[in-house]
């Protein structure tokens, strides 16, 4: 056996010391790779779930807006709906007096058998129901001798006329046009001179 001196031990620790420097070395490299290597997959991965949350985050709004859109549109249509019943409801309860007038005026003129009674309660109620209508918004058109308009007449004959001031005017109105508050609701039939 041989005796180690002084110097060969320290020579062998040495050595020693050197061997775990390099294999601690090798060891931190390796982990060093290892998390290099494990960095980008991690990085990976939390980019997809980011994504996905986001896909998810903003897909769950469409889905909110989607369907509080929806419920929008079914409430408006449900209110016009109303509103349209109570329009035509409001315009019912203003005819109702006309009806009963007429309702009268035909069991008033079974015994009656003077026609000029009868003319003058039927013109009696035709302007009553004339007036309602003018308070709901209605108006005639005043047509004849005017210039003809497309936006208010509809033309269904021509007639030659002598006179030039009567060309391209209304000559005549076949059927009066109306007007709902200033909003065309009926175009007059009307003869245009030619």
């Amino acid at each position: 056996m041989k005796i180690m001196g002084r110097r060969d031990k320290s020579k062998k620790a040495e050595k020693d010391a050197l061997a775990n420097e390099e294999i601690q070395q090798d060891e931190i490299v390796q982990e060093q790779d290892d998390s290099a290597d494990q960095k980008p997959e991690s990085q990976e991965v939390s980019a997809e779930e980011e994504l996905q949350r986001k896909y998810d985050e903003l897909n769950d709004k469409y889905l909110r807006l989607y369907s509080d859109f929806d419920n929008f549109r079914r409430r408006t249509s449900k209110e016009q709906l109303e509103l349209i019943n109570k329009a035509g409801e409001g315009v019912i309860k203003v005819l109702l007096p006309v009806i009963d007038d007429f309702e009268r005026a035909i069991e008033h003129n079974e015994n009656s058998e003077d026609p000029v009674v009868i003319k003058e309660g039927f013109q009696l109620i035709y302007s009553k129901f004339l007036k309602t209508l003018e308070g709901k918004g209605l108006k005639a058109m005043e047509s004849k001798g005017k210039p003809f308009d497309t936006e208010l007449h509809d033309a269904i004959a021509n007639f030659p006329v002598e006179d030039k001031r009567q060309k391209e005017h209304v000559i005549e109105v076949a059927e009066k046009g109306y007007l709902l508050n200033d909003k065309v609701i009926r175009h007059a039939k009307v003869i245009v001179g030619q």
